[in-house]
């Protein structure tokens, strides 16, 4: 019984908040694991106690703050769709304290850095053609790797120079194009794209070696290399791209709400992060180089 409410609940979820697949994938994960934990207790019979004994029995296998986080927001939405579906009558999860977050600033490049790796393809080749025009667009617009890597052909204008995302939960936003990106993406479609697609069919803008969809694995694996190749000393990878957008925006002055439209944040909150940034960063340059920094 527990499994089927797992598997309604996911459903439930999906149709009601367009959520992602690595999401559903992770609560179904977490449901899954706290069922098996439970053993032969059935939903109905979990009570406050019995979630505060889960949350200890995985603290003891050193989750992490942010999973231990995630997990209660998932067994609290579920209990809430129990409650809806008169399954229960209370939530043993309801009004339980999350747990303290480390604020940990993410890995992000300078400017001079950004401008090594997008350098480091060589752009006489089939292959660095496309992987400058993927690095310029990730950078241009600050795009996750899942949108960028899930771009079809016609998400793309080129001629009135912005290109339509589909961010979390399938939210739409417009894009405007930089002229540098315009360019090597114009110089993809042109030179690159008829020859990865070798004669096939498929409507994913950035197109692998075999002619389908870039995948994000090898995306990564590509900025991986590019990083290293570039002299890059930093544990980088393609979020490292969206991070740097942001961050050089609110280095030149843009505001945070312009900021929090072009990520697409649902909330101003996630974008904030980058004010922290812009004053570790000015924290760090006065340390340096102010006489009595």
């Amino acid at each position: 019984m527990n499994n089927q409410l797992i598997d309604q609940f996911i459903d439930f979820y999906w149709l009601t908040t367009g959520a992602s697949q690595n999401t559903l994938s992770a609560y179904r994960s977490d449901l899954k694991i706290f069922s098996n934990w439970l053993k032969d207790i059935p939903f109905e019979n979990v009570n406050r106690l019995l979630v505060n004994e889960y949350f200890s029995y995985r603290k003891d296998s050193k989750l992490s703050a942010s999973s231990q986080s995630r997990i209660l927001t998932c067994l609290h939405s579920f209990f809430q769709y129990l409650i809806e579906h008169q399954v229960i009558t209370n939530d043993p999860t309801d009004q339980m304290n999350y747990p303290k977050l480390d604020k940990k600033l993410p890995i992000f490049l300078n400017i001079q850095e950004v401008e090594k790796l997008m350098n480091a393809p060589n752009i006489n080749s089939t292959i660095g053609q496309r992987d400058r025009a993927m690095i310029e667009l990730l950078y241009s617009c600050g795009l996750r790797v899942s949108e960028l890597i899930n771009l079809s052909f016609h998400n793309i204008n080129l001629k009135d120079e912005f290109i339509r995302v589909h961010g979390k939960g399938n939210k739409e936003r417009m894009l405007p194009l930089g002229e540098i990106s315009i360019d090597y993406l114009a110089a993809y479609e042109k030179n690159v794209r008829p020859l990865l697609l070798k004669n096939g069919q498929c409507d994913s803008y950035f197109l692998s070696n075999r002619g389908s969809a870039m995948s994000r694995q090898n995306f990564f694996y590509i900025i991986k290399g590019y990083a290293a190749q570039a002299g890059i000393d930093k544990t980088i990878s393609p979020h490292s791209l969206r991070h740097a957008f942001a961050t050089h925006l609110v280095q030149k002055g843009a505001d945070l709400r312009s900021v929090q439209l072009m990520l697409g944040h649902s909330d101003i909150s996630s974008t904030q992060l980058y004010t922290h940034i812009q004053n570790a960063h000015l924290k760090t340059q006065h340390q340096k180089h102010h006489p009595r920094g």
